[in-house]
C-alpha cells in the first residue's frame, strides 16, 4: 500500500494591478490623442448647414465631401456662400506650395549645416571646444519668443519681410536642439573607422561626407523629419513675416480662413476639411521615413 502524496500549495498570484494601470493609463493617453484628430474628420465631412444638429452623433451628420471641394475653390463663389461658406478663396494650392517651400528649405539648411557643426563638436580638436558647445546648448533654455523682436529687426533691416528667405531665416542655418541630437549619433560611431580613411589618404571633409554621414543617414533622417513638422506646424513666426498670400504658408491661410465669419460664426466645416487636407503631407512622410525613424532609435540603443 504506498502513501498518498500530499498536496502542494501553489502560492497565487498577485492580481496584476501594476499591468492594468499601466494599460488603462496607455488607452487613456491614445483616446486624447485621437479624439481631436476624429472629431476633425467628423467635422469635415459633415453638411455645413448641420455642423451644429445632433451635436452627439459620433458620424458626420448628412455627410459628404461637399467641404473638401469648397476649400480647394472646385465650387463657385454663390454656391460656397449658400453652404455656409465665407465667399472667400483660401487659396489652399497656393499656401500648400509656400509651406512645402518653407518646410523643404529649413530642412535642408539645418541637416546640412547641423551636421557639420556636430561632427566639428564631436570629433575636431580646437580651444575651448567643451566651453563653447556648453554656451551653445544653453541656449536651448532660452524660450523662442525671446528672439522674436531681435528677429524681425534684423529681417526688416535686411528688407526680408513677405518674402521665403525671413520666414526661414531664424531656422535655416542649425539650431542648439539638431546640434546636440546629431553630435550624440557621431560621438557613438567607432573611431577606428574614420582613422582607416584618413590612412587611406582621405581628408577630413572627405571622411565626414562619404563615410561618416552615410552611416548616420536614420538620425539624420530622423532630425529631417522632426524638423520638417516644427517648420510645417510653425505659425507665429510666419505670421508675423509672411502675411501676403503670395508667401502665405498653410498656418497662417488656416487662421485667415478661421477670421472670415460673414455668417456671424466661423465656417467650421470648412476650417476642419482644410486642416484634414493641411495633416496629410506630415502623414505620407511619416510612410517613407518611418522606417528611418525606428533605425536611428536601435543604433541609439547598441551605440
Amino acid at each position: 500500500m504506498t502513501a498518498q502524496a500530499q498536496p502542494v500549495d501553489v502560492p497565487r498570484k498577485p492580481f496584476p494591478w501594476g499591468k492594468i494601470l499601466a494599460w488603462a493609463g496607455l488607452a487613456l493617453l491614445l483616446f486624447v490623442t485621437l479624439f481631436p484628430f476624429y472629431w476633425m474628420l467628423r467635422t469635415a465631412f459633415t453638411f455645413p448647414t448641420s455642423a451644429f444638429k445632433n451635436t452627439s452623433s459620433l458620424l458626420p451628420v448628412d455627410g459628404t465631401v461637399i467641404n473638401f471641394q469648397r476649400v480647394v475653390g472646385l465650387l463657385d463663389v454663390q454656391r460656397a456662400v449658400e453652404l455656409g461658406g465665407t465667399g472667400q478663396s483660401i487659396q489652399f494650392f497656393l499656401a500648400l506650395r509656400n509651406s512645402i517651400i518653407v518646410s523643404a528649405l529649413i530642412v535642408a539648411g539645418q541637416v546640412t549645416f547641423c551636421a557639420m557643426a556636430a561632427y566639428a563638436f564631436a570629433r575636431l580638436n580646437f580651444p575651448f571646444r567643451n566651453q563653447i558647445f556648453a554656451i551653445y546648448i544653453a541656449a536651448l533654455m532660452v524660450p523662442g519668443i525671446v528672439m522674436t523682436i531681435p528677429n524681425f529687426i534684423l529681417v526688416r533691416n535686411l528688407g526680408w519681410i513677405n518674402t521665403f528667405a525671413g520666414i526661414i531665416a531664424p531656422t535655416f542655418l542649425m539650431t542648439p536642439f539638431a546640434v546636440f541630437f546629431l553630435r550624440q549619433f557621431f560621438l557613438g560611431i567607432n573611431r577606428e573607422v574614420e582613422e582607416a580613411a584618413l590612412i587611406d589618404g582621405a581628408d577630413v571633409p572627405t571622411v565626414f561626407f562619404r563615410v561618416v554621414l552615410p552611416m548616420t543617414v536614420p538620425a539624420v533622417t530622423t532630425l529631417g523629419v522632426i524638423t520638417f513638422i516644427n517648420a510645417w506646424n510653425n505659425y507665429m513666426w510666419p505670421l508675423i513675416i509672411g502675411n501676403e498670400p503670395a508667401v502665405r504658408v498653410l498656418t497662417v491661410a488656416l487662421g485667415v480662413f478661421r477670421s472670415q465669419t460673414p455668417q456671424g460664426s466661423p465656417d467650421w466645416t470648412g476650417l476642419m476639411a482644410a486642416t484634414t487636407l493641411s495633416i496629410i503631407p506630415t502623414f505620407i512622410l511619416f510612410m517613407f521615413a518611418g522606417r528611418k525613424i525606428l533605425d536611428s532609435i536601435q543604433f541609439s540603443g547598441f551605440k
